[in-house]
């Protein structure tokens, strides 16, 4: 299958460079959350509220942990995605239903993807968002229909990094209240009228797609098929692998929030565009500050719309209990799906900002679902027989589960208020 040709696999051998086998799915699985969603939660909270919304990213982060590890443990264990182990133990109408909402939380989670990328190449060129979503769409459907993608999945991981010094640099550039900054990593509030951007904070962090991506991509590898002992080394490789990827993507959200609170929050300018934060940051930080912004918007909404179309695919060929498999019509067909289904939303957005806003926000609606399956499904010992949750695991997967369900439920207050 062209996904087992995509991440290869692993045979494991004991030595000093052994750790470095297992970083990837995760390092992989870390686009998503950092993608142009997260630039439009993350800019609109620093901008909007300071220092003050820094712990949602580390609630979350903490959160993702858990979650991202819950489904590399399926994966790992049963050989199965989570969309493939939902359709073979769930009853047939939920597994549907389940999966049905999984697919519209990728279309969701692809228009974000494909709108920052567009936003980036107007910001760079000046190409107008149509045009730059639809280039967006074919330059990923061509590397993912094509072996380009044996080229440039080797360099989503770079991309990661590329980001990250982007961020780096930005802060380079401005002062920075770490007191403030460090209060507000470990400090919950919610402001007066925040609810919306924390929920898309969740939403942006905390992403259904990537749950489902990072079960496919452990899967992919079959390391159920190789014995006990190196199930149980995948499982303690895995873990760390997971740590290091989710501590990145930490600390570039957190980068995301600091940087627009350090410029435009202080200076009293609440942004309500990405391209807006572009044209305010040439002024006040000069023009290759601007530019770096611009590009690293671009890597960020390529990179993570190949893997929300690839997390799209996965999903719609497990409603039929199969493997992602790209010269499979049903992965095929879940790829169009997702990213059509971006492009048709893009054309109904009157305002790109508040779409990226609302599309994090609709990933945080449809997530307790996906938690709610994760947790029957590795708590089972039907599916993960000796390997099945331990109790202390159960009881964080729930609390965390009663979070995001709680957290919805004011989410559903307040709209309706």
């Amino acid at each position: 299958m062209e996904l087992k040709k995509i991440f290869s696999r692993h045979q494991p051998n004991l030595g000093a460079l052994e750790i470095l086998k297992f970083i990837g799915p995760g390092l992989l699985v870390t686009v998503g959350f950092i993608d142009p969603g997260n630039w439009a939660a993350n800019v609109a909270a620093g901008s909007s509220y300071g220092y003050s919304l820094l712990w949602m990213v580390t609630l979350s982060t903490i959160m993702l942990i858990f979650l991202q590890h819950n489904a590399a443990h399926l994966g790992i264990v049963t050989g199965l995605c989570l969309a493939e182990a939902s359709s073979t133990y769930l009853p047939k109408w939920l597994s549907r239903a389940f999966l049905a909402s999984a697919v519209l939380a990728a279309i969701s989670t692809a228009l974000a993807e494909v709108l920052g990328a567009a936003i980036g190449l107007n910001m760079l060129f000046k190409i107008p968002f149509p045009i730059g979503a639809f280039m967006t769409v074919a330059t990923v459907m061509f590397v993912l229909f094509s072996n380009s993608y044996r080229r440039i999945e080797k360099y989503i991981i770079g991309f990661v990094s590329l980001i990250g010094l982007a961020f780096l640099y930005e802060l380079s550039l401005v002062h920075l209240h770490w007191s403030e900054a460090f209060q507000g990593w470990v400090t919950p509030t919610i402001p007066r009228g925040a609810l919306p951007i924390v929920m898309s904070v969740l939403g942006a962090v905390v992403m259904p797609h990537n749950i489902f991506l990072h079960s496919e991509i452990i899967q992919s590898r079959k390391w159920s098929h190789e014995g006990e002992a190196i199930i149980k080394k995948q499982l303690r490789y895995e873990f760390l692998d997971t740590m290091i990827a989710m501590a990145v993507g930490w600390a570039i959200n957190s980068a995301m929030i600091i940087m627009a609170a350090a410029v435009f929050f202080h200076e009293g300018i609440k942004v309500s565009e990405l391209s807006q934060a572009e044209a305010t940051l040439r002024p006040l930080l000069g023009n290759a500050s601007a530019i770096v912004f611009a590009i690293a918007l671009l890597l960020a909404g390529f990179s993570s719309s190949v893997t929300a179309a690839m997390a799209g695919g996965s999903i719609f060929s497990g409603i039929s209990s199969e493997p992602f498999d790209l010269k499979d019509p049903h992965s095929r067909l879940g790829v169009f799906i997702t990213l059509i289904g971006a492009i048709i939303l893009v054309f109904f957005l009157r305002d790109p900002f508040k779409g990226l806003i609302w599309s994090q926000i609709a990933l945080s609606i449809q997530l307790p679902w996906t938690i709610f399956a994760l947790i029957y499904l590795t708590s089972s010992a039907k599916v993960m027989g000796q390997y099945k949750n331990s109790l202390f695991n159960k009881i964080m997967l729930w609390i965390i589960a009663g979070i995001v369900a709680a957290l919805n439920v004011m989410l559903l207050i307040y709209i309706t208020m």
